[in-house]
């Protein structure tokens, strides 16, 4: 993936984050008892592959069974045996507006017909941050209007694909809207934004989702909101927003790593960018004031190309960029319009195409789920 989801502007961001094969994990010695299993009779390992076979539809219901299923089709050990197993699945999920600015709501496309999935908890919020990790969606902080005042939250939840269903997780230490969110390494990062009293935020948070606990962690050089973030060569960069120490919108690239516990800083960056997503190793954003092309960051060495769009006549559309079997995906963001594909990966001249995913509402995140 991933997202950060605002209002509708003209510098609507959407955040967006794979692993490979796992070998299954090694069995517990309480674990080799075939009647104490998952499933009784049979032992543990051979219990998990068969529980990972089924087709995922059945999921929610299986995880009915016992807290143990529930535990396991949960785990990020789930994730690794359906990909022994290859019946591991990519779908794409949606933030779509509604008509009548009645808010948004989250689709799965791909299907027969799209599928609603249950509505987030809590007050419908703009500004808030979207993240994928591990077969879970996490949405954290944003602000919602009460009694006519701007609220901005700290809370954060989790909607599990496989389950079909909302968690609430350990709220951030710091309210905040507008900011940056990604993952790096399994850790979830949240940066920057606007504060509960209107105030610029350059503080820093980190979540260990073993621990369900967030710890803040070296803050950015400068307060920096609108900005939006993703995780490259073991890395957090933020980009794109604004800074307290710039004029207009920031050149500035701020790259953390996690290792060694500094920030650095890369002077080229994409400025007013409405949407981005990673594919392989490098970034595609667009920028507010060029929908005709993408600009690809390569972080071996720093630099940006460029790539045009095939777009015929004065056409104005706007992109909303998503991902889906190595593609990357296009959603327009005009009524009418269809959803086109690129394949860094293909021939010369047949890298463009289409796909007939599409949302039902205009586009506003797109997020890919293994489940």
């Amino acid at each position: 993936m991933l997202a950060l989801v605002r209002a509708r502007e003209p510098l609507v961001q959407a955040q967006t984050c794979r692993g490979g094969t796992m070998p299954l994990k090694p069995l517990a010695e309480k674990e080799t008892d075939p009647n104490n299993g998952l499933i009784p009779g049979l032992p543990e390992d051979m219990s998990k592959i068969c529980i990972a076979l089924v087709h995922r539809r059945y999921f929610p219901a299986m995880g009915a069974v016992s807290r143990r299923w529930m535990s396991f089709i949960g785990s990020t050990e789930f994730s690794a045996v359906r990909k022994e197993v290859m019946k591991i699945e990519e779908l794409v999920y949606v933030l779509a507006g509604e008509a009548g600015e009645k808010g948004s709501r989250w689709e799965v496309l791909g299907e027969r017909k799209n599928r609603a999935i249950p509505p987030m908890p809590g007050l419908k919020k703009v500004g808030f941050g979207v993240v994928v990790l591990s077969g879970k969606l996490y949405v954290m902080a944003g602000y919602a209007a009460v009694h006519g005042k701007d609220c901005v939250s700290n809370e954060v939840y989790h909607y599990d694909a496989r389950l079909n269903r909302w968690d609430t997780l350990a709220k951030l230490n710091f309210a905040r809207r507008d900011f940056a969110c990604t993952d790096v390494n399994g850790i979830i990062y949240v940066a920057g934004g606007f504060g509960s009293g209107g105030n610029n935020l350059s503080s820093v948070e980190a979540y260990d989702p073993q621990q369900n606990r967030w710890t803040l962690i070296e803050s950015l050089r400068r307060p920096r909101w609108g900005c939006f973030a993703t995780g490259l060569n073991n890395k957090l960069y933020i980009m794109g927003g604004r800074s307290s120490f710039t004029i207009g919108n920031s050149r500035f690239v701020d790259v953390y790593d996690p290792t060694r516990h500094i920030w650095e800083e890369i002077k080229r960056g994409c400025v007013m960018v409405t949407s981005h997503a990673v594919l392989g190793k490098r970034l595609y954003c667009i920028e507010w004031k060029d929908q005709r092309s993408l600009s690809v960051f390569n972080p071996w060495d720093s630099s940006w190309m460029k790539i045009l769009v095939p777009l015929t006549g004065s056409s104005s559309t706007r992109f909303c960029l998503g991902t889906s079997g190595g593609k990357l995906l296009l959603f327009s963001q005009e009524e009418d319009g269809h959803t086109m594909t690129y394949d860094p990966d293909a021939a010369p001249g047949s890298e463009w195409g289409t796909s007939e995913l599409k949302s039902v509402g205009l586009c506003l995140c797109s997020v890919t789920i293994e489940i």
